[in-house]
């Protein structure tokens, strides 16, 4: 098969910050009365002894006063404003500080005022500036910061010590980091915590629980339940040792949970995206890439494509790099390589099983079909009973029956023409819906990928897509690709078209038009997921900047004439206009349209206002390697 040709699907079917290893900040104040104000306050104290003289004339367990709170100043969606306050509530003075903290993957510090903000990983680093360090006993001093996603602060340590002003202990170290928590019997309202204890020269005494970097419980043992929390709602995990001298060590890495509950099967509004198999050869996108970007902590779900669909069964789509290939450690999610032994489980899915591991509420959905091998669906619902069970024992295959929670069906089109034509009839998919339903149970999500064309007697109106809905969890409604260089001479005009314009080139051809069709047909709102393209098309030999201009066909592209990914889009050809909810750009001769963290933003909030159940995206590969396009998903759908 080929690669491009198989992603696309065919005819109607501000940017966030860059992650870095070692990042200084600039420290301008957002103010210049807030920088003068801070100074004042650090001007009435005196210059006294260094913390490490202090520490010298302390008493073996000495009660350190220092403290350090933060505050979410305010929220806008797509960012934050943070404050931390460095309060000394000892009896000395202290002449410098150093807050530090860890956030979560996916939350980084874009900008700060009034202290030296550095990052490295998910660990950032505070220092005082040269005229606010020396603190005289009940005196306080703010700094600030801009910031992006949506976690929050864990692990803090001011100067080397808990930010809750606990004591230091000369000659005994702290005690080590715990193992980052795994999480189990994930309900509507409580998920339990397990970790690996930490170590101390003298013994620990308890760990302190910390949910979303507040603290919510001190335990003496390794697990911990917490209740009392709200469906659909995912929350950041972390946890800290505390030694039998109450000293605190390092905050453990984070463990992001999901509660279960509301609409979509894994609570809240859905965030999927597509993992292509095929992505891992010359794309080299791998499992892996979801976890260093941040964007794993960003979606609920997964659709892993594709499987094929032959002689009226589901069948293995790439065996080599579905459960077969050998990662490398450095490929891998854990850092381990797959295991060479006869039998192990290899490829993708023990991939995918890790990155589970690490990210409970993700649910993952074999996706089968696709552009390339939906012509295997005709002669499937011939028999819809037996392709079901042939699809539930390959999805439930003890080797990776772990790795999937449901089944997704990728047929372009029912009764009607994609690559090939069908005409097996209006009811074949309503059909074909009820056998996987009644094969899967209710335990299992059943889901499909359909058309988004609302054209008068299109593709929408010649199958029961409302009677199938009742044995849906939800539709992927493919809201992308209206138009491209598939129309070699034009007229240019967006792939992905919120709503209609003036000029569009076909009515009924726009995302608004499908859900509204869809709806009135009696599928609910709550089962249609608006999709989202992480990639362009366009044209080339283009004069006019604006739509509707002609061309002489497809704009180059990297893999596939006509086609690229957002993240190369984002500078080789940067956007200079929008029209019906969506971007584009003229470059030269080149004419391109594809979506941007403000337009999907936008599109976001349409999901919200249409009650719809959330957004899916086509794929992972296309996004930055920080997921800015995952990241306004999730912050759109907040």
């Amino acid at each position: 098969m080929t690669k491009r040709a198989h992603e696309r699907r065919g005819s109607p079917s501000t940017s966030g910050p860059t992650s870095f290893e070692e990042r200084t900040l600039t420290t301008a104040p957002p103010c210049r009365s807030t920088r003068l104000r801070h100074r004042a306050v650090a001007g009435l104290t005196a210059l006294l002894l260094p913390l490490a003289a202090l520490v010298g004339l302390a008493t073996p367990a000495e009660a350190a006063g220092p403290t350090a709170t933060y505050t979410k100043v305010s929220d806008w969606g797509t960012g934050f404003e943070g404050k931390w306050t460095v309060t000394n509530g000892g009896t000395t003075s202290i002449a410098a500080w150093t807050v530090e903290w860890d956030f979560p993957a996916g939350t980084t510090v874009t900008s700060g005022w009034d202290a030296d903000i550095t990052g490295s990983g998910n660990h950032w680093t505070a220092k005082n500036k040269s005229w606010n360090g020396t603190l005289a006993p009940g005196a306080s001093v703010s700094f600030g910061f801009n910031g992006s996603g949506s976690g929050a602060p864990a692990g803090c340590k001011l100067n080397g010590a808990s930010c809750d002003g606990g004591p230091v202990v000369p000659g005994d170290n702290p005690p080590s980091a715990p193992g980052t928590p795994t999480a189990s019997g994930i309900t509507n309202t409580a998920v339990t915590l397990s970790w690996t204890a930490a170590t101390d020269d003298k013994g620990i005494k308890n760990y302190d629980v910390f949910r979303n970097g507040t603290k919510v419980a001190t335990v003496t043992g390794t697990s911990y339940t917490n209740t009392g929390l709200t469906a659909g709602t995912t929350y950041s995990y972390t946890v800290q040792a505390r030694d039998t001298a109450d000293q605190t060590g390092p905050v453990s890495g984070a463990r992001t949970v999901t509660t279960t509950g509301g609409g979509g099967g894994g609570g809240g509004k859905v965030k999927l995206g597509y993992f292509t198999n095929w992505g891992t050869y010359d794309r080299q996108y791998f499992v892996k890439n979801l976890v260093t970007s941040g964007t794993a902590s960003k979606i609920t779900h997964i659709n892993y494509a594709f499987g094929n669909v032959q002689n009226g069964q589901c069948t293995i789509g790439d065996a080599d790099a579905d459960y077969n290939r050998a990662y490398t450690a450095a490929q891998s999610v854990d850092g381990v390589a797959d295991s060479s032994d006869a039998g192990a489980l290899r490829g993708n899915f023990n991939q995918l099983r890790k990155l589970k591991q690490q990210f409970p509420h993700i649910k993952i959905l074999w996706s089968f079909g696709g552009w390339t091998w939906s012509g295997g669906f005709p002669q499937a619902v011939q028999n819809p009973t037996a392709f079901a069970n042939s699809c539930y024992n390959l999805v439930e295959d003890p080797r990776w029956a772990d790795v999937f929670d449901g089944i997704d069906l990728d047929w372009e089109y029912p009764n009607a023409c994609g690559l090939s034509c069908d005409t097996s009839g209006p009811a074949a998919f309503k059909n074909m819906m009820q056998a996987m339903r009644a094969k899967f149970g209710a335990n299992n999500l059943v889901t499909a990928a359909i058309t988004a064309d609302a054209s008068s007697g299109g593709k929408i109106d010649t199958t029961d897509y409302a009677g199938a809905a009742q044995y849906s969890d939800w539709y992927n409604v493919m809201t992308y690709d209206f138009f491209g260089a598939f129309d070699a001479d034009g007229p240019t005009a967006p792939h992905s078209p919120l709503t209609s314009y003036t000029g569009i080139p076909q009515q009924g051809f726009t995302s608004d038009e499908a859900i509204q069709k869809l709806k009135a047909q009696g599928v609910p709102a709550a089962k249609l997921n608006l999709g989202i393209g992480f990639y362009g098309r366009g044209w080339t030999g283009v004069t006019q900047a604006a739509p509707g201009g002609s061309a002489t066909g497809p704009a180059p592209g990297t893999y596939e004439q006509g086609i690229e990914d957002y993240k190369v889009l984002k500078t080789s050809c940067p956007a200079t206009g929008t029209i019906a909810g969506t971007a584009y750009a003229k470059c030269g001769s080149n004419w391109w349209s594809y979506d941007t963290p403000s337009t999907i933003a936008g599109k976001m909030t349409y999901v919200k206002n249409q009650s719809l159940g959330g957004a899916f995206f086509w794929e992972f590969s296309g996004d930055t390697s920080n997921g800015e396009l995952a990241t306004a998903i999730s912050n759109g759908l907040q």
